[in-house]
């Protein structure tokens, strides 16, 4: 019988490997949040196999199953049977897109990006007092969510490269667009070519970024091969820094929260470790942590889609900073510390950064 939909082409024998064992119920952040089985990896298997046996048509009665899914990869890290869920759900995304069939948000989030430069349809990016787009050794690429959603943040990251002495730039960034391809769309090329050309202008041959998202469109999206053939090397932030003495401390209990993207998606976990404990002698991990780490409910899509959902998910994240009895809490994603922030209760009296927010903060008190 010949295949309906590409998501069949491509992933059938790994649908048909599942083997409905649970492991990624235990593990899913949607699940966790809602307690609904058809959300985890299992039961998004179990639907996919009920479409390829014409069972099911792809319709708008999925789109709160099929696009309900932060991409995290926690399931895929645990299955036994090596099902590539994320990967497969991105592919579904696009056979529904294709038929028409996509979650408003997510067709709002395409539109805005054919007549915006970032996802907020904002059209003046705060500057920061800086001078753009001029010759340096490094871009730092700040990302949407820290140019229109936590600007403090990105301040005070820009402040820390000053002090270091960091000979960087910034440009008229647009968004990478990379978030498209969760979602069900294609990768702007018009934006990507933008990005491309005024980072080349610059004559840099690092860009920093800010966003671990952006960290890995530029790295892994043909889109944006062309940095990599005029030889740009594309580090995040918290890579950049490790290498640097601050020469300040704090007493606090520190913790510190994987990004998804930058964790399972990018295997970047111990530069952030050794930053922070040059800083913080009383570090303690949360219990899930390094791979196992708890996704926050940002990714996907999923908290501008399912917004309550994506909160419930950052709470139970911030529950575990609790049972450590941290005080401040530290991340490496501007996105991140968004949905924290947001999900934080009154009675929770620990703080939450971006790691080079807190350093530039540690550094700030010891001026004074």
């Amino acid at each position: 019988m010949e295949a309906k939909y590409e998501f069949e082409k491509k992933f059938r024998e790994q649908i048909l490997q599942c083997s409905r064992c649970g492991f990624c119920q235990a593990v899913c952040p949607v699940y966790g949040a809602t307690l609904r089985p058809g959300l985890n990896a299992r039961g998004k298997m179990l639907i996919l196999k009920e479409i390829m046996d014409n069972k099911l048509d792809l319709s708008d009665e999925l789109i709160e199953t099929l696009f309900q899914c932060t991409t995290c990869a926690s399931c895929f890290e645990n299955c036994p049977s090596g099902v590539n869920v994320p990967e497969i759900i991105r592919q579904v995304r696009k056979d529904m897109v294709h038929i028409g069939s996509c979650h408003p948000a997510f067709k709002g989030m395409n539109e805005v990006l054919k007549k915006h430069p970032n996802i907020y349809a904002e059209n003046e990016a705060e500057d920061f007092d800086r001078e753009k787009n001029r010759k340096a050794e490094y871009v730092f690429f700040v990302g949407c969510v820290g140019l229109y959603r936590e600007d403090e943040s990105t301040e005070a990251t820009l402040e820390l490269l000053d002090r270091l002495g960091v000979d960087y730039t910034l440009i008229d960034e647009v968004c990478c667009s990379g978030v498209l391809e969760d979602v069900g769309y294609r990768i702007n090329e018009s934006l990507a070519g933008k990005n491309i050309e005024r980072i080349l202008a610059t004559g840099a041959k690092t860009v920093i970024t800010g966003c671990p998202y952006c960290y890995r469109t530029f790295n892994n999206k043909p889109q944006y091969e062309e940095l990599r053939e005029k030889g740009v090397e594309v580090v995040h932030v918290s890579q950049f820094l490790k290498d640097f003495e601050f020469g300040v401390r704090t007493d606090k209990r520190v913790t510190y929260h994987d990004p998804c993207d930058l964790g399972r998606h990018c295997g970047i976990y111990e530069e952030p470790r050794e930053t922070i404990r040059k800083i913080a002698p009383d570090f303690v991990e949360m219990r899930h942590n390094h791979v196992d780490s708890l996704c926050c409910g940002a990714g996907g899509g999923v908290r501008g889609a399912f917004a309550k959902n994506s909160i419930a998910m950052a709470r139970r994240r911030l529950e575990e900073a609790e049972e450590v009895g941290a005080e401040v809490v530290l991340t490496d994603c501007n996105s991140r510390v968004h949905n924290l922030a947001n999900a934080k209760l009154r009675r929770q009296k620990f703080r939450i950064y971006n790691t080079t927010q807190f350093i530039n903060e540690l550094l700030d008190q010891a001026e004074r």
